[in-house]
């Protein structure tokens, strides 16, 4: 089992940015493709981004071209770069490890004025 560790999220003003980190353990961390979810109250989960052991990325159309999801293999981290942000992206936030299943507890994004 993979434990994952999320961390970043806060309350931001639209139009602003926030980054968020998410650890994973163990030594496999290179082999993973990680994914970002996120789940508003009363929807769904729904992905995000990914991104492959060899940094390809794919991202959701609400998101694209204001997200950028990256990794760091020595550090065993997965990024969520998030900016122009909009109330509809207020959530939370989950990572999770595709090959595994494995999430991590999430952090609460909330984008308000």
């Amino acid at each position: 089992q993979v434990q994952l560790v999320e961390s970043g999220g806060g309350l931001v003003q639209p139009g602003g940015s926030l980054r968020l980190s998410c650890a994973a353990s163990g030594s496999n961390f290179r082999l993973y493709v990680m994914g970002w979810y996120r789940q508003a109250p009363g929807k769904q989960r729904e992905l995000v981004a990914t991104i492959t052991s060899g940094g390809s990325t794919n991202y959701a159309d609400s998101v694209k071209g204001r997200f950028t999801i990256s990794r760091d293999n020595a550090k065993n981290t997965v990024y969520l770069q998030m900016n122009s942000l909009k109330p509809g992206d207020t959530a939370v936030y989950y990572c999770k490890v595709q090959q595994t299943g494995d999430w991590g507890q999430g952090t609460q994004v909330t984008v308000s004025s």
